[in-house]
């Protein structure tokens, strides 16, 4: 029952729909009184006043227009109850969705993708159920089941209506018991779906790597293993629902046998007559659905509050890095970035310490070093996704905390590792950040990432879709697209994270040529493992183990003895070495 409570939010805001429904449950369950009451009337009528076939057809024609009205009050009431419920779903998503937004990449550290799916859609599920169903038999019930009691007991016998209630009790007993063991079990049932879940996404998102490695059968048996948990834990969830109903039909049975009992004892001492008898037995039928329904609500509303618990363990959860209040001045101003010390979560040793450099609008600055340097960790602090531990990033000489994080970010294009494409259309996949566009703008912009011949191939040019995730397109393409949709922003400052690692020399030199034509004015920070990608930029700063090696334009640096040098040698000799069999066999 704490889900109603938890609930009470929005209760009172819809309660005009609530309150609307409730008086239409109670004016259908007053209605429904009646024709028990005719019955006995009937029988009554029948056999000691001798009714005539005509006053027999009056009472049967009121009860069939009780019937139509009840009909009639129940297609609105459902409309007014389930409409707010439905509501009620669309802004937990909305809410959760936002939740999931203001997020970093810290919280994802700790949740998984299956689970977080679960809960938006599985446990948002069963609260729209509750707060539907649930309000329906709670009110259905008691509005029912005490209008029944109160009739029976006034105006047919309060003795027999109290043998009648003798097992009652112990039902309320046995169900508020299941309800608790309810609780806990659908919770660990939900649970092992968000954790099937992730199974199904994993496998869905890597099954060409799967299949590549040969891991049908291992993945396959690994699924199974979690559906076999899964369906083990709604199995015990199962055991414990099925006990509901028989508790609720043995306490109306034996509740009928006491008031047969009891009531012919009652006729043949003529303390009530045959048709009260038989309007108690069916008003005793009446009570059937209050308690069924009663039994139902907890099952409903206990799956509801353990499913509310999980959703709202997710909403309460702060965003790990809180927004400021300013905002930025128009023109475009330096980036500051002095880095004492930063370390991930949990890490025993920094990850960045002592990184300092200042960006002026216009300039390009070129990132490199080895794996696990630090260079993509310090990309993530531009962004702000995580706040430095000692030190502090400026812009505008204002420190980026300070700042609200849309207003900051919306100054920022970005172009990660891993390019990431929706399920769309290439012309749409580059409007991402700007829908608006015209197909002018998007053409231009594929232009500058020299993408715009590789898209007039595809069979359906611009708007050709390129499946989940880019599926259809290769590596250098979709880097090339995401780099388009990066320009198309036009941003202050442009970020590059390694986004040049797919494709060839000849393309990452013309891409850099054109960045370079349309960065005028623009910031652009660039990584990279392939150092001819950072040939053109104005500074360069060498990571290693976290703080910066060595720094200075690609001339310097290879005239000095260092990792720069070391490495860009290697590269050259490398991709000598790749061209040498193509030119013997042009020869």
């Amino acid at each position: 029952m704490r889900l109603f409570a938890q609930l009470s939010w929005y209760f009172r805001r819809e309660w005009r729909r609530y309150l609307g429904a409730v008086a239409l449950l109670i004016i259908i369950a007053v209605l429904q009184l009646i024709p028990p009451k005719v019955v006995g009337v009937i029988v009554d009528g029948v056999t000691q006043q001798h009714y005539s076939a005509t006053q027999v057809l009056m009472w049967l024609g009121l009860m069939a227009l009780i019937a139509v009205v009840v009909y009639l009050l129940r297609f609105v009431w459902r409309v007014l109850l389930f409409g707010a419920s439905y509501q009620l779903a669309i802004e937990l998503r909305e809410d959760y969705y936002r939740q999931l937004s203001r997020q970093h990449p810290e919280f994802y550290l700790r949740h998984r993708t299956g689970d977080l799916i679960a809960r938006a859609t599985n446990d948002v599920d069963r609260v729209v159920f509750a707060a539907g169903e649930g309000v329906l038999t709670l009110v259905d019930s008691l509005v029912m089941g005490c209008a029944v009691l109160i009739v029976m007991s006034t105006q047919i016998s309060w003795q027999l209506t109290l043998l009648a209630l003798v097992p009652m009790p112990v039902m309320a007993l046995m169900i508020k018991r299941n309800g608790d063991q309810l609780h806990e079990r659908f919770k660990l049932a939900q649970a092992a779906f968000s954790s099937l879940n992730d199974r199904t996404q994993e496998s869905m998102t890597s099954i060409r790597m799967i299949k590549a490695f040969g891991l049908e059968d291992r993945q396959s048996a690994l699924f199974a293993a979690d559906a076999a948990d899964t369906g083990a834990k709604n199995l015990r969830v199962a055991r414990i629902d099925a006990r509901f109903d028989p508790t609720i039909y043995i306490a109306i049975g034996t509740a009928n046998l006491l008031a047969i009992g009891g009531g012919s004892w009652m006729v043949i001492n003529n303390t009530l007559t045959l048709g009260e008898l038989t309007s108690f037995i069916m008003y005793l039928g009446l009570m059937i659905w209050p308690m069924l329904a009663l039994a139902w609500m907890f099952n409903i509303v206990e799956r509801g509050s353990a499913a509310y618990s999980r959703i709202r363990a997710m909403l309460s959860e702060a965003p790990v890095v809180d927004d400021g209040s300013e905002t930025l001045p128009a023109e475009r101003g330096t980036l500051a970035v002095a880095i004492a010390e930063f370390r991930w979560p949990h890490a025993a040793h920094p990850t960045l310490n002592n990184v300092n450099f200042t960006l002026k609008p216009g300039k390009m600055l070129g990132i490199c070093g080895p794996t696990g340097a630090g260079k993509s960790t310090l990309l993530a602090l531009i962004q702000r996704h995580f706040d430095v531990d000692r030190g502090e990033i400026r812009y505008h000489d204002i420190p980026l905390p300070r700042l609200q994080i849309d207003n900051w970010r919306s100054r920022l294009a970005i172009v990660n590792q891993t390019p990431f494409l929706f399920s769309d259309t290439v012309a749409r996949n580059i409007a991402l950040g700007k829908p608006d566009a015209t197909q002018q703008e998007i053409e231009h912009v594929a232009r500058l990432a020299s993408v715009h011949d590789d898209i007039l191939r595809l069979p359906q040019g611009y708007e050709t879709e390129v499946g989940e995730r880019g599926v259809m397109l290769s590596g250098g393409q979709k880097q090339r697209l995401s780099i388009a949709r990066a320009l198309l922003v036009d941003a202050e400052i442009l970020i590059l994270d390694d986004a040049l690692s797919a494709v060839d020399g000849r393309t990452e030199h013309q891409i850099l040529h054109n960045l370079r034509q349309w960065g005028e004015g623009r910031t652009v920070i660039i990584s990279a493992h392939r150092l001819s990608a950072l040939t053109e930029a104005d500074e360069i700063i060498v990571m290693q183990q976290g703080h910066i090696s060595q720094r200075g334009e690609h001339e310097q640096l290879v005239s000095q003895p260092g990792w720069y040098r070391d490495m860009y040698r290697y590269q050259q000799l490398e991709a000598a070495l790749d061209d040498e069999p193509e030119e013997t066999s042009h020869a």
